[in-house]
């Protein structure tokens, strides 16, 4: 008995965990659309999502009742391995869900629970056939087959759902307000605000408001019995007031849509997600609770009083509440998790996540061929018509924002209606599914996936949605797994189980960690930060010191791995070259946005600023063409350098360093009229190369040396007279921007 205790108390204590890993999931769908159109402070968004999560918290009770009965028939299992089923579920779960987000990946919460439950509870029914004899063909009686094939269909038809409504909700709307919305927001925005607000009433308090645990039964039958004069007084009311205030103070409807939808959105994830992280432990609790009144054995008492319908006290939703708006508040996993879906649904052009796909390509061909089809069936009058309420010539917008504020009140306003509907009818659907897929299917009709950017977009939409099924596919598997370990190895199964998990956790926090600093746009070595604030010459001079500094840095390290032959250090410098090709392809990639910057009388500064990016971009090539044959050349065992070679190299090495501090020094004190010392250092250094080039040559005829050795020095030499080259003309393109700017 004392250690059934123990069990309940771990999963009351996973699900706290699960709370964290969950909310660090699914704050995306509720915080994109106002972040991504900068409706309000960050601060003021965050408060208004905890207020609507806490709210949300107190209409999931009906909800919990899928974690009970809505996967597997409890009749048929006992206590001990009801037990298995949930810690197999819980455990699983909380390493799923904090691989995905960290990795910033948007998952399902929903799907993950379901997929859990639904392989455990297999596990667990196939011991039970084996050891009774059965044939596997009895396993439907053990699984609640009808509800779970209706729970996965809901989820799938959602996303097929959403995207549409999604698409042709924000089509209509744009129609009627077009991208400068600013001359049709007097006409319609009133009347998009009071439809907007009424619908999120409507299926928030009517639909929603069966679930709520803290409102009595009376109150709820009038609610009902009302509903349709509620609607007509909430449209009338809402559409009469936004109006007034819009005429008497300027008050911004879209605005308050997006703030209102942000707060509808969050409750209605709360009211349908809460239940996928709270609702295995309350049935663990409830479960406990029935076989320590029955004085039976674990092993004979039977869970059919599980399929009994429970009220979900409110003192527990409450505290579930209170610890999801702690995490949103701290999360810093959220926000990457965030930054995937504001990528895919920007307005505008830019540096792409994702690369292109065969499938992708398809698509898209088949969409101009498709478009272009209607445009040659449509009238040209209409069509121009149609065509000029979705252009964005002349359509200011700020920097900060990822699209408008029209779209962002579709999305939120879609979104929660279609949770908040599937909630009513106790269907656990993906908030992850619904509201990626309606912000997929607006952006699609804003014209955010034009032709630069189509095939990005789609294949990151593609990529998500297959890593879904992945998530169905892996929840049901590790789930499966870990019943059967802890089936068969008992205590001390659980207890390694926990051990991997918080080992996995700890694991995940590291590489988050990793990847928050290989992120951030922060420049240690002098002292000096880049923010969007920095100017951008100043950004460029940065990235120059930076990019010149690792040079030096990472061409030494490569000379001393050689001669050591270490192959692990060389593995650990093709990183950090890789990280430098990165962040030079970043820069160049974003080039564009860039300009748009610079002052717009000063063409030639952008000219000068585009040959600094070109030479940046070609020094990282030449010192990954450097290092990438070094670390095969020591990998594939092969011999290492004569000592003469290694003695030529550090020479050429310690002019390099020379160099580069010479340019340095020139660029940060801007003092060009130094430039002919660094003329002088290059061409010394040239003449070095061209001297040990002919010792090489030399050494071959000899037959002192094998031929993978002459290639890889011979290598060397080149890409070390490329780079060079390359560095010098660096510094006479950074001077000339420097000097236009002034």
């Amino acid at each position: 008995m004392e250690f059934y205790i123990f069990l309940i108390g771990i999963l009351f204590l996973l699900a706290i965990s699960d709370l964290i890993v969950g909310v660090s999931n699914d704050a995306v769908n509720f915080l994109v659309s106002a972040i991504g159109s900068k409706s309000a402070p960050f601060w003021v968004i965050m408060t208004v999502a905890s207020i609507g999560i806490l709210f949300g918290a107190t209409f999931s009770s009906g909800m919990m009742e899928v974690a009970r009965k809505g996967i597997f028939r409890p009749e048929m299992f006992v206590f001990s391995d009801i037990i298995i089923i949930f810690l197999a579920v819980m455990i699983t779960d909380i390493i799923l869900l904090d691989i995905f987000n960290t990795f910033g990946l948007p998952t399902s919460t929903t799907v993950s629970i379901v997929f859990e439950l639904l392989g455990a509870a297999v596990a667990i029914s196939l011991i039970k056939l084996t050891n009774s004899g059965e044939s596997f063909s009895e396993l439907g009686n053990y699984i609640n087959t009808e509800k779970a094939l209706a729970i996965i269909f809901g989820i799938l038809l959602s996303v097929v759902v959403a995207f549409s409504v999604g698409l042709i909700v924000q089509a209509i709307t744009r129609l009627f307000f077009s991208f400068n919305y600013e001359k049709t927001y007097d006409y319609f925005g009133a009347i998009w605000g009071g439809i907007a607000i009424t619908a999120i009433t409507y299926f928030i308090l009517i639909k929603g408001v069966k679930g709520a645990s803290f409102m009595s039964l009376d109150a709820k039958m009038w609610i009902k019995e009302n509903s349709y004069k509620i609607i007509l007084i909430s449209l009338i009311f809402w559409t009469i007031a936004l109006k007034l205030l819009d005429f008497i103070k300027k008050f911004n409807i879209l605005r308050f849509i997006v703030i209102v939808g942000t707060f509808a959105l969050a409750m209605a994830f709360a009211g349908n997600d809460l239940v996928n992280f709270i609702g295995v432990p309350l049935a663990g609790l409830k479960s406990f609770e029935l076989f320590n009144a029955s004085g039976q054995l674990d092993t004979a008492f039977s869970m059919a009083s599980l399929s009994k319908k429970v009220e979900t006290p409110p003192l527990y939703l409450l505290i579930a509440g209170l610890i999801m708006v702690v995490t949103l508040i701290f999360s810093k996993k959220a926000r990457g998790v965030t930054k995937t879906q504001l990528d895919l649904a920007r307005q505008d052009e830019g540096q792409e996540r994702f690369g292109s796909s065969l499938l992708s390509r398809s698509l898209v061909r088949s969409a101009i061929f498709f478009f272009g089809t209607v445009k040659v069936i449509i009238p040209d009058k209409i069509f121009s018509k149609i065509e000029s309420r979705f252009s964005q010539v002349g359509v200011s917008k700020s920097e900060e924002q990822t699209f408008d504020l029209v779209r962002a009140s579709v999305n939120l306003t879609v979104a929660s209606i279609l949770i908040a509907f599937a909630t009513s009818l106790k269907l656990p659907l993906s908030t992850t599914y619904v509201t990626f897929m309606v912000a997929m299917g607006t952006s699609l009709a804003d014209g955010a996936w034009g032709r630069e950017s189509a095939v990005y977009r789609i294949t990151g939409v593609i990529s998500i949605i297959g890593g879904w099924f992945l998530t169905a596919i892996t929840a049901f598997t590790v789930a499966f797994i870990f019943a059967n370990i802890i089936n068969a190895g008992g205590n001390i199964a659980i207890i390694a189980l926990l051990a991997f998990a918080v080992f996995i956790i700890i694991k995940t926090k590291k590489i988050h960690k990793k990847r928050q600093e290989n992120e951030q746009e922060k420049v240690l070595e002098n002292g000096k930060e880049i923010s969007e604030e920095t100017p951008i010459l100043e950004k460029c001079s940065i990235s120059v010191e930076k990019t010149l500094k690792n040079l030096i840095k990472i061409y030494s390290n490569i000379l001393e791995s050689l001669k050591n032959e270490d192959r692990k250090e060389l593995k650990k410098i093709q990183k950090e070259v890789d990280k430098l090709n990165s962040k030079s392809k970043n820069l160049k990639d974003n080039v564009h946005n860039t300009i748009k910057l610079l002052e717009n009388e000063s063409i030639e500064t952008g000219h000068y600023y585009v040959q600094v990016l070109d030479f940046l971009r070609e020094i990282a090539h030449c010192i990954n063409f450097i290092s990438l044959p070094v670390l095969k050349h020591i990998e594939n065992k092969h011999k290492g350098f004569l000592k003469e070679q290694i003695d030529e190299l550090y020479e050429i090495d310690e002019s390099l360093k020379n160099l580069v501090n010479s340019i340095l020094n020139i660029i940060n004190n801007e003092s060009f009229e130094n430039l002919e010392e660094v003329l002088s250092i290059q061409e010394n250094i040239l003449l070095k190369i061209k001297n040990f080039r002919k010792t090489q040559l030399k050494r071959i005829k000899n037959g002192e040396l094998s031929t993978r050795n002459s290639i890889l020095y011979l290598n060397f030499l080149t890409e070390t007279k490329n780079l060079i080259l390359n560095a010098v003309n660096l510094l006479k393109s950074q001077r000339d921007f420097i000097l236009e700017q002034k």
